[in-house]
């Protein structure tokens, strides 16, 4: 009797070529990017604004700090968020793909932070000046818990579940697929199935 695998479109293996594996990488972190660019750039643009407002002056020393430390951030994640499109450009048709995917990365886990660390000073910043030092540190506690738990904390548990996930799930499909034969075709059944492969195409 036949043996089929049934496993969801998500956990089937992609079919494409090297070259398309790394333009879907690159272009699904330079699509997050820019998604996270457009609030970097809001952000940081308010701030560049507050010191000329009329109440800035009555500011007190805390306030500076968290100002600078906000705004610091918020320059930090546009250039992090900025680099590897940069680079990209610099780097254009050199064959460095690879690269510039672990850089941007990188680039992006920086910016991230960087960015986390901006919204909170900024809104412990605007809390400081309407309610009580207790509200703001609170306030502060908070923003930071959050975007640690959703931003870092959260993916990092997924990845390290992940593993075992893959390995138990590889366990069974090695008892219900099919095998493959020596020239990539997928036995089993009346005949073999080649697989397809999609054309290489040019680093771009």
């Amino acid at each position: 009797m036949e043996r089929t695998s049934f496993a969801p479109p998500a956990e089937r293996p992609r079919n494409e070529t090297e070259h398309e594996r790394l333009d879907r990488q690159l272009m699904e972190l330079l699509q997050g990017y820019r998604v996270a660019v457009t609030g970097v750039q809001v952000l940081f643009a308010f701030l560049l604004t507050v010191p000329f407002a009329v109440g800035f002056g009555e500011v007190d020393a805390t306030g500076r700090v968290l100002y600078y430390v906000a705004l610091f951030g918020a320059a930090l994640a546009s250039i992090c968020f900025i680099a590897p499109v940069t680079q990209h450009r610099i780097l254009f048709r050199l064959g460095q793909k690879p690269l510039l995917i672990r850089r941007a990365n990188r680039f992006g886990i920086c910016g991230a932070l960087a960015l986390a660390l901006s919204i909170t000073a900024a809104t412990t910043l605007i809390v400081e000046t309407l309610l009580p030092d207790a509200a703001a540190a609170a306030t502060a506690a908070a923003v930071a818990a959050l975007c640690g738990w959703a931003w870092f904390v959260q993916p990092l548990l997924s990845r390290r579940a992940a593993p075992a996930a893959h390995a138990a799930r590889g366990a069974g499909e090695d008892r219900a697929d099919p095998g493959e034969g020596p020239d990539g075709e997928v036995t089993g059944g009346s005949g073999a199935v080649p697989r397809e492969t999609a054309p290489d195409r040019d680093d771009r």
